[in-house]
Order: structure tokens, then C-alpha cells, then sequence
């Protein structure tokens, strides 16, 4: 099973506030301990919503929003992919993080091509795959 796992925005991070080095050092450790796991795929920290724009689609209307975002509890700081047996295997892990400070970290199942059911044809999934093979090649 694979998963996001979302940590959320708070004030500091969206005034640009950097972690403090010791943060920065134990998450490196418990970065390293989930890709010796075989746990991590991905992961990376995002820059403030100042940085960034939304695209709002209405119709063949696109709406550009530059950044800052008002709602700072709806915003994304960082994420990981996870690949795990279970959520509550990803809960797990999450309980290990180096997180103290009150932040609230979400964790959501990533669809898998079975949960598409006959929708996902095999047109679609040959697609799919030679997309998933480039992007492989391409790291």
C-alpha cells in the first residue's frame, strides 16, 4: 500500500521560519531510517505559500492566485511517499517522527489501479504503465 503523508503548515513556516538545525539533523536520521526500512519513496519540504499559485478552473476559464494563502491549517508543508503493508504500519512510523511543536500531519491511501475496478481499462493501464516506465528512466 502506498500513502502520502502530508505535514501541515503552521504560522512560523508560512513567515519563512526555517528549522532549527537540530530539527533539520533528526529528521535526516528518521529519513534515513524509514529508506533503510524500505518505507520511503519520495519526500520533500515545500517553500511558504508566498512562493506559489493556485490555478482555479472554471470551464475553459483558468484563474491564476498568486500566493500567500489565507487558511494556513489547510496548507502543506512537506510531504513523504510511503510505501507500507498498512496504514496503521504508516501510523506507526509517523509516531517515531521528530515532531514537537504541535504540528498535524494527515496521512491518505494513494489509489491503486484495482480500485479503479472496469473504469480502468486496458488501454488506460497500458498508458499508465509506459508513463510510469519514463518517469522511472528519467531519475
Amino acid at each position: 500500500m502506498k500513502v502520502i503523508v502530508f505535514v501541515k503548515a503552521n504560522s512560523e513556516y508560512e513567515a519563512g521560519q526555517m528549522p532549527s538545525t537540530d530539527l533539520l539533523t533528526e529528521m535526516g536520521k528518521y529519513n534515513e531510517e524509514l529508506v533503510k526500512a524500505g518505507i520511503m519513496l519520495a519526500g520533500d519540504g515545500l517553500k511558504p505559500s508566498s512562493k506559489g499559485k493556485r490555478v482555479k478552473f472554471d470551464g475553459k476559464k483558468r484563474t491564476i492566485v498568486d500566493g500567500p494563502f489565507a487558511e494556513t491549517k489547510e496548507l502543506i508543508a512537506g510531504y513523504w511517499i510511503w510505501q507500507v503493508r498498512s496504514l496503521d504500519e504508516a501510523v506507526e512510523w509517523l509516531k517515531r517522527a521528530p515532531f514537537d511543536g504541535g504540528e498535524e500531519v494527515e496521512i491518505r491511501p494513494v489509489f491503486e489501479p484495482e480500485d479503479f475496478g472496469a473504469n480502468l481499462t486496458p488501454e488506460i493501464r497500458e498508458r499508465r504503465k509506459r508513463l510510469d516506465e519514463q518517469i522511472a528512466g528519467k531519475k
